[in-house]
């Protein structure tokens, strides 16, 4: 099997529009989780999120690309760009062929349907936009880095609600390691914090007014986000011989399913995608130094991960560190998983632990290391990502310093 590694990463969120002030963010442990700046926000009951603000799509593409682009496509095109640019990768030829790209996300255009719902049933207008199929379908993010970057191997896309950029990213891993593909481009982007996203949302009763504060005996909901992040996974002799900076390598990936509830997740299923991810990368328990938990601020969520994680490591679950970056950037729902693992890599590749803000009181059933609030210095050898989605689906990434 061929080994894996991440050339390039690129992001656009709530911390920043870019790696370097994401990074930057974690370690100041930042909220940027914000009043809504929407229309109709007025109307709806949840009023905050980790929504982009300084967005200006003409700064960084046409008239008719914007006629073409979702917000989620644009946020995906933004951080392509950034992580192509730092892999330092030109896709022609042989390479081309076999260069690919998988993305997650969950809503895909549901920007575009907020919009022309509007348009026809508010205004009440009897046309569209021509374009609004291929604005709004999921694998429009997708079809449009592969056109732009000339990426002619497999290209597609993976709709697994909060687990979406897990599972595309493990799928991008397991296509480089079986030699299927040389390099894939990888990861996930969401944009639902339009009247229609969140108020959709509202109805599941999950949502907090306040702020997210996953493993605090005092939360009480989630709080949605939005942007993109997209990385270059790529074989690891290929990365070496053009002399390319390794960021970090992926070394396991492993996907359960609940086969349970809709909604409430479980911790047998959580648990044996972290077992399985560990069986894959090779690792023994004692060698993870660091979790990026799902942490939704939950407490269903919340509880249940702890448990899997507990039963997983056994005696070493006390040495661990697991923090929530949800406190800081929102949930991304299907974008999610790929911003989270930004914070694996500044793990292995800066010594810094991006903390768990708005952490208030401890609570008995997560009584793990959280890394409350304030970010801390630690060398980990290896690390894991988890995601945990609705539909009892889990993927668990891992990933080892370069």
């Amino acid at each position: 099997m061929k080994r894996v590694v991440i050339t390039g990463a690129g992001t656009i969120n709530a911390l920043g529009h870019d790696v370097p002030s994401t990074f930057e963010a974690f370690r100041e442990g930042r909220c940027g989780i914000t009043d809504l700046d929407i229309q109709d926000v007025d109307r709806l009951a949840i009023k905050i999120g980790g929504q982009v603000h300084g967005w200006d799509p003409e700064a960084h593409f046409n008239r008719q690309q914007i006629s073409l682009y979702d917000k989620f496509t644009q946020f995906t095109l933004l951080a392509a760009k950034q992580a192509i640019g730092q892999a330092g990768l030109s896709f022609e030829g042989q390479l081309a062929a076999s260069s690919g790209v998988v993305l997650g996300t969950a809503g895909g255009g549901v920007n575009t349907w907020d919009e022309n719902y509007r348009t026809v049933y508010e205004e009440g207008k009897n046309r569209v936009h021509p374009f609004v199929v291929p604005k709004l379908m999921n694998n429009a993010a997708a079809s449009h880095v592969s056109m732009e970057w000339n990426l002619k191997g497999p290209s597609f896309t993976v709709a697994t609600a909060c687990a979406s950029s897990n599972h595309a990213m493990g799928q991008a891993f397991w296509l480089v390691r079986s030699g299927a593909a040389q390099v894939m481009i990888t990861g996930g982007s969401e944009s639902m914090l339009c009247f229609g996203g969140v108020k959709a949302w509202e109805g599941l009763r999950v949502m907090s007014k306040d702020a997210c504060r996953p493993f605090s005996a005092n939360r009480n909901g989630m709080v949605q986000g939005e942007g993109a992040a997209v990385f270059v996974f790529e074989e690891y002799q290929h990365a070496k011989a053009r002399g390319a900076e390794i960021l970090a390598e992926v070394i396991g990936f492993a996907m359960t399913s609940d086969a349970g509830d809709i909604v409430m997740p479980s911790a047998q299923g959580a648990e044996r995608a972290i077992t399985g991810a560990l069986r894959d990368a090779r690792l023994n328990a004692d060698e993870v130094g660091y979790i990026n938990a799902h942490g939704t601020g939950t407490a269903a969520n919340d509880k249940t991960e702890c448990s899997a994680v507990a039963h997983a490591f056994g005696h070493h679950a006390d040495r661990l560190m697991m923090s929530s970056t949800k406190s800081m950037h929102g949930h991304l729902i299907g974008g999610t998983g790929a911003v989270e693992l930004l914070a694996c890599i500044m793990a292995l590749k800066d010594g810094v632990i991006a903390p768990t803000i708005g952490y208030e009181e401890p609570d008995p059933e997560c009584a793990l290391d959280v890394v409350p609030n304030v970010a801390r210095e630690a060398k980990v050898q290896a690390v894991l990502s988890n995601a945990f989605a609705f539909g009892g689906l889990n993927a668990v990434i891992a990933l080892k310093q370069a």
